[in-house]
């Protein structure tokens, strides 16, 4: 923990909390304190434009008469493309994550689609990731959706990943839920972490790497 500041002839120092006493600690010192923070619209902005973090990508909120979508504040709101993999239990008896059936799935391309109830379809973003070495994202729903019980789950975008986000929407309710494709869907949160990490997701040849469209599970 730091307080500031303290200051002496030599300058403005931080202090650090080492055995109940507020000690000064040089500033090289203090550079070296980086903690991972979230990122804000300028360096997504930034990273999109330079590094194309984000393809395509929209700089601006997208709200009227859609679900909203594009740089937020502290995040990005990703669209979900027309291309759906909905589920079905007429042709498996079980879900088995290591020998998973193709055929539990009904692939359509449309506007929009109906996720039945209780049951959830699987899609893909609209937009391409490149995530940089030292950046781990979280993906978190959009209340719209959630409001109507409808939830999104996508696993973190470790460091070095790309690709197309393979979407995975869950109906909660008793009632088929209407999914709207080129809209809004959820939001991504970029963390940047105080080091470079040893290995990327890149390195260990992730297999999930370069994803181009909606893939199903891998062992």
């Amino acid at each position: 923990m730091l307080r500031w500041p303290y200051s002496n002839t030599a300058g403005m120092f931080p202090l650090e909390n080492r055995g109940n006493v507020w000690l000064p600690i040089n500033l090289r010192e203090a550079r070296n304190l980086r903690r991972m923070a979230i990122k804000s619209d300028r360096w997504i902005r930034e990273m999109a434009q330079t590094q194309e973090m984000i393809s395509p990508f929209c700089e601006k909120q997208m709200r009227e008469g859609v679900i909203s979508y594009g740089l937020s504040s502290y995040g990005y709101d990703l669209r979900v493309a027309d291309e759906f993999k909905i589920f079905t239990n007429v042709n498996s008896a079980i879900v088995d994550p290591k020998r998973f059936d193709e055929r539990s799935f009904v692939s359509i391309r449309a506007d929009s689609i109906m996720v039945p109830p209780n049951s959830f379809a699987l899609a893909r973003s609209v937009e391409y990731f490149k995530i940089p070495r030292d950046v781990l994202t979280i993906c978190v729903g959009k209340s719209t959706y959630a409001r109507c019980g409808i939830i999104v789950n996508v696993t973190p975008f470790e460091p070095e990943w790309e690709g197309f986000v393979t979407l995975e929407i869950s109906n909660t309710t008793p009632l088929p839920a209407k999914i709207y494709a080129n809209e809004g869907l959820c939001q991504i949160l970029f963390f940047q972490g105080d080091e470079i990490c040893e290995v990327s997701y890149k390195d260990k040849a992730g297999k999930y790497q370069n994803q181009t469209g909606i893939v199903l599970p891998k062992l």
